[in-house]
Formats: structure tokens, C-alpha cells, sequence
């Protein structure tokens, strides 16, 4: 079966003043995303995951922001070839996203129900009354308090958790077949944060969407994805089911992220951290990128990039030492 996203060897790179050597941010980066299905894309400040969506929703900064080889499948239609007419009826209608930070994304001297209703009109041909009332359906579905009252209300009104209700209620209006969620809930507090992680994973199985989860909470990606991409200085480092690789990580920035979740084998001891830090884009270490943090580098990481393989059906590693990652204690134990 043909995936509903497919993305083939992505590679992007942002250029700088006259003259400037351009910077490599994406290379060769693959991954695929069914109907139905939540992908969570794991990875630390940096590994391309933002710029990653931002591709496949059409939104790059331009002219900064250049594709230099790679396709974004959709539907079988790559969006890269489409004009920028045909782009914008894809966005929003078929692809929508949920940026980090609502009170920026939202237009602060419009109502809350004019922005969801003004999709309705634009893409459906609503009247501005029926496209009120579906607004603030969307207001219900997305558990709104009292959501025919606040619909003339401004996002200033509402709380962080509320306004990016707001957003979800926006990228779901049009009933698009994915929905991207760049760290949803970045600004709002635990308890909150659940809530809408849940709402999210709830409403798009519901309508049975695709959900591409950006997050950097890997315990959420464990309770609330079928996949895992993980991401590292603009690279695949790994990919699989979610639960397989939480069981046995094949590359070790994989198994260093799920070390330093919480859990009761850390009760009163320091969580453990990966040395060192991720690595400047503009300057990433020859070969693997990760081999200066890694205690499985020899000299071939430091010479040559792992190809991104497939080592078992439905996983795939980007690291010369996978089997010797996968033979050691498990993670936690």
C-alpha cells in the first residue's frame, strides 16, 4: 500500500549573504506516514525536525531556504512540482499544522471565530453566518467553554491551554488528511500539556487523519504514537514502531535520549546525560555526526556517514555500530 506522505531523500540547505558558502540543514532525510497513523519525530533543538514540516507544509523561508534534491509524495503527487496556486489549495485543506506558539500564530485584532470561520469561506464558500456556526462547532469539538459565547472573544482573552484549543480547532477545521504539530504545547504547563496531547491523538484518530507529531518528550511520543523518527543534526538517525524502538534503540543518540527519561531506576541519582552538545549545521563533525559524542566511535565514524538502512521489516538505522548497540543491556535495565 502507498503511503499517504512519502518523503524520498530530502536534502535542504539555507543560504546566506553574496558570496556565503551555502549550510547543509536536511540531508538525504526519508520517512513515510500512513493514513490514520501518529508519527512522533524525536530529536534535540537543532536536528531539523521544525524545518523538516515546514518543507512538507510548503512554508520554507524563501529564498533562504532551498530544496536541493529529494520529493515530498503526497497522495502520489509531489509537492515540490506543484505551482503556488495549487500549494495553497493543499494548505490547510489537506495538510494543516499547529505552531508552537498560538498567540503569534493568531491574528491578535480578529475574533477567534472570525479566523476558524474565514477558512470556511475561503476554501468552502460559506456565508459568514454559516461559517460562524461551524467555527464554533469546531469550538465545541475541541472543548471550548461556553463556545457560542467566546467566539467574539480576542485570543488575548484566553488562557495558553484555550488559544491553542484555538489553533487545533483552525488546522482541523477544512478536515485535512495530516495534521502537523510542531511542539503543540511547548509553553503551557504539565497538566495542560497532557490534555491537548491527548485531544490531539483523540480528534484526528477520530477522523481518521494522519498526525505527525514534533516533540521533544519522549514519553509522550512512547504513550501516544504508532512510530518514531528520530532526528539528528539534520539526519535520520533511526525509525521504526514506537514500541520496538523504545524495547531495543539501534543507534546510540537513541538509546542516550530514552536513558535520560525519569524512571524509578534514577530515584535519588542524577538522570544520565549524552556529552557534549549537538553540533553547529554550519560545522558538523566529518562522518557520523554524532561520533563526538558517541562511546561506540571508532575511526570509521569519524571518516564515513552511515547510510540510513533497514535492518529488520519497518526499522532503519543510520550507524556503522547498530548491531552492537542492539546487543547491550537494555535501556533501564
Amino acid at each position: 500500500m502507498t503511503a499517504l506522505l512519502e518523503v524520498q531523500n530530502l536534502s535542504l540547505e539555507f543560504r546566506g549573504a553574496r558570496g556565503a558558502a551555502p549550510i547543509p540543514a536536511l540531508q538525504d532525510v526519508s520517512f513515510t506516514l500512513d493514513r490514520g497513523e501518529t508519527l512522533a519525530v524525536l530529536g534535540e533543538s537543532g536536528s531539523g525536525k521544525s524545518i523538516t514540516a515546514k518543507a512538507v507544509m510548503g512554508i520554507l523561508p524563501k529564498p533562504a531556504a532551498q530544496v536541493t534534491a529529494g520529493r515530498i509524495l503526497f497522495d502520489g503527487e509531489d509537492l515540490l512540482t506543484l505551482s503556488p496556486a495549487r500549494m495553497r489549495s493543499v494548505q490547510g485543506a489537506r495538510i494543516a499544522m499547529v505552531f508552537q506558539d498560538a498567540l503569534s500564530a493568531l491574528n491578535p485584532v480578529q475574533t477567534v471565530a472570525t479566523q476558524i470561520a474565514e477558512l470556511y469561506r475561503v476554501h468552502r464558500g460559506h456565508s459568514r453566518r454559516d461559517a460562524k456556526e461551524r467555527a464554533i462547532e469546531m469550538m465545541r469539538l475541541v472543548r471550548i467553554p461556553d463556545a457560542a459565547r467566546r467566539a467574539d472573544d480576542y485570543p488575548f482573552q484566553f488562557s495558553g491551554g484555550m488559544r491553542q484549543r484555538i489553533m487545533i480547532a483552525m488546522a482541523l477545521a477544512l478536515d485535512p488528511d495530516v495534521l502537523i504539530a510542531d511542539e503543540p504545547t511547548t509553553a503551557l504547563d504539565a497538566t495542560v500539556q497532557a490534555q491537548i496531547l491527548e485531544l490531539l491523538v483523540e480528534v484526528t484518530a477520530a477522523r481518521g487523519m494522519a498526525l505527525m507529531l514534533i516533540t521533544h518528550d519522549l514519553g509522550v511520543a512512547g504513550q501516544l504514537a504508532d512510530r518514531a523518527l528520530v532526528m539528528y543534526a539534520g539526519r535520520v538517525a533511526e525509525s521504526g514502531p514506537i514500541d520496538a524502538l523504545f524495547d531495543g534503540p539501534a543507534h546510540p543518540y537513541t538509546r542516550g535520549l530514552l536513558g535520560s527519561i525519569p524512571g524509578a531506576a534514577h530515584r535519588g541519582k542524577d538522570l544520565p546525560t549524552i556529552p557534549g552538545l549537538p553540533p553547529d549545521i554550519a560545522r558538523r563533525p566529518a562522518g557520523c555526526s554524532f561520533n563526538p559524542r558517541c562511546s561506540y566511535a571508532d575511526a570509521v565514524c569519524a571518516t564515513t556517514v552511515p547510510a540510513l538502512l533497514s535492518f529488520v521489516p519497518e526499522r532503519a538505522v543510520a550507524c556503522h555500530h547498530h548491531e552492537e548497540v542492539l546487543a547491550d543491556v537494555p535501556v533501564g535495565a
